[in-house]
């Protein structure tokens, strides 16, 4: 059967010309963004901005799961993930330039339940995920003092309001907001790093005590070889977010060729920093010391337990790369929410765009969830965990999504191929679907919150959403011309 969709109910509207807008013209131009305000450059930035708090905190935890060993094994193996999806979700990206990023890859590939589920997977990652940074930007305020203020609801509000306002007013303003923030927080990891680095001594990096009733243990897998399988979510955190760059496509210059470039370099800057983050931390203070702190390069830089102006200056940085992360979060979550809800996935009000062409409710609703679970729980690790179950979901469909549609439609324009084809996708799926597993040795309930979330998700979508799909939107407009062409060719 062919998917269910129906045009929109909407009031026809005079365009410039003079000639009467169709129903459908008159709903795609409530819900329009502002094209061609991001070139490679700030796309590359906000690359970058999505993952560049996870250098600053959060990975050291994994040193706690498997050891210096183990996580290096980890982040290696997730960063290979990384890099083939990023390759692959480049070509899905030249081939289908639209604000649904992943869902849209996926709807085309895998049909509507196979779109729907990668957009949820991906929304409740973004919409997790600011919530979660809220909470360590508080924490970070208060350890320094800044105004005398407390992590609490006040911090988290204040942190809602003020980016989501930049956001409110403009595209252009938010990426460039986001690129300048983000390049105060990758000088600060490279100052860290030059400090840490005269500091290094390679016999602490093993100095965590050697569980010797796991299998396979050792001095550098002191927790075993499942130790290693449990630090990938932990990995994951060097480049957790880098996947939302497609979610700009109809806001940049030339996509086909600015989305491939953006999100090469952006994966090729997160890999050096993760690689000079991990050794640098770990090496100038020891694996023991860092492996349960908040600030992990900070604690890194105090061998003696007291600040230096090096700490307070990367403490104070810290604060700046959670900020970059928590705006560009923001604003892949408010860009998925925009295209499931313009395409009727999600309830259509939801899509709606102001006349700086912001998606206004995609931006507040989002926000307000984010901000109530924040201060209702204050847990951002237990947030973090949920958000990384959702992430690795869609990392696999949409690595799935590429395999597919290699396979099935070989001949569609490819303005950029995949290095290595389907091989490249096969390796992202495989560790995908491996993190996916990995999730519930780190975190039980962050898994079972994300699945009730998944499954009220998908009640929603079997019994009314399906139904009421809207033919003109692009994604929809992508999958009928996919649909209609193979019907040809079987004729």
């Amino acid at each position: 059967m062919a998917d269910e969709t129906e045009s929109p109910t909407a009031s026809p509207v005079s365009p410039p010309g003079g000639a009467d807008a169709s129903p459908e013209d008159a709903y795609l131009e409530k819900r329009s963004l502002r094209r061609g305000s991001a070139g490679w450059l700030l796309l590359t930035g906000l690359g970058v901005a999505y993952v560049v708090s996870g250098d600053f905190s959060g990975w050291n935890f994994g040193l706690a799961e498997a050891g210096f060993g183990g996580l290096a094994i980890a982040a290696v193996l997730m960063g290979l993930m990384y890099t083939c999806m990023v390759f692959s979700l480049a070509e899905l990206a030249a081939i289908l330039p639209t604000a649904g990023g992943g869902y849209g890859f996926a709807r085309r590939a895998l049909g509507t339940w196979g779109g729907f589920l990668t957009g949820t997977a991906i929304l409740i990652e973004y919409v997790l995920a600011p919530a979660a940074i809220a909470i360590f930007i508080g924490d970070y305020v208060e350890s320094l003092k800044l105004f005398g203020l407390e992590s609490g609801w006040p911090v988290y509000l204040a942190c809602f309001v003020i980016f989501i306002g930049i956001h409110l007013w403009g595209v252009g303003e938010a990426l460039r907001f986001s690129f300048i923030v983000t390049g105060i927080a990758v000088a600060a990891l490279l100052i860290f790093a030059l400090g840490a680095l005269t500091e290094f001594d390679a016999s602490g990096l093993n100095d965590i005590p050697v569980d010797h009733n796991a299998f396979g243990s050792n001095s550098w897998l002191p927790f075993g070889v499942l130790g290693i399988w449990a630090a990938f979510p932990f990995g994951m955190w060097f480049f957790l977010g880098v996947e939302g760059v497609p979610l700009a496509a109809e806001e940049t210059r030339d996509p086909a060729r600015s989305l491939p470039k953006a999100m090469a370099i952006s994966m090729g800057i997160l890999l050096l920093l993760a690689l000079i983050t991990f050794l640098a931390a770990t090496g100038a203070r020891g694996s023991a010391a860092i492996q349960e702190a908040g600030n992990p390069l900070v604690e890194a830089l105090q061998g003696g337990g007291e600040p230096t102006p090096l700490s307070r200056f990367v403490n104070y940085a810290g604060l700046a790369g959670l900020v970059a992360s928590f705006f560009s979060l923001i604003y892949a979550g408010s860009r998925q929410l925009f295209a499931l809800s313009r395409a009727g996935y999600l309830p259509r009000f939801l899509s709606l765009t102001s006349r700086r062409k912001a998606p206004y409710l995609g931006l507040l609703v989002p926000g307000a969830i984010g901000f109530s679970l924040a201060a209702a729980t204050g847990d951002g690790a237990r947030m973090l965990n949920v958000a990384v179950f959702g992430a690795t979901i869609s990392y696999a469909l949409m690595s799935l999504s590429h395999i597919v549609l290699r396979r099935r439609e070989p001949q569609l324009h490819r303005p950029y191929r995949t290095p290595g084809g389907v091989a490249t996708s096969s390796v992202a799926l495989a560790l995908a679907l491996s993190a996916l597993v990995a999730t519930f040795l780190v975190d039980k309930r962050a898994a079972v919150i994300a699945l009730v979330v998944y499954v009220v998700a998908g009640a929603y979508f079997a019994f009314y959403s399906r139904r009421h799909l809207v033919a003109a939107a692009p994604e929809e407009e992508f999958a009928a011309l996919a649909a209609a062409e193979a019907e040809l060719e079987r004729k």
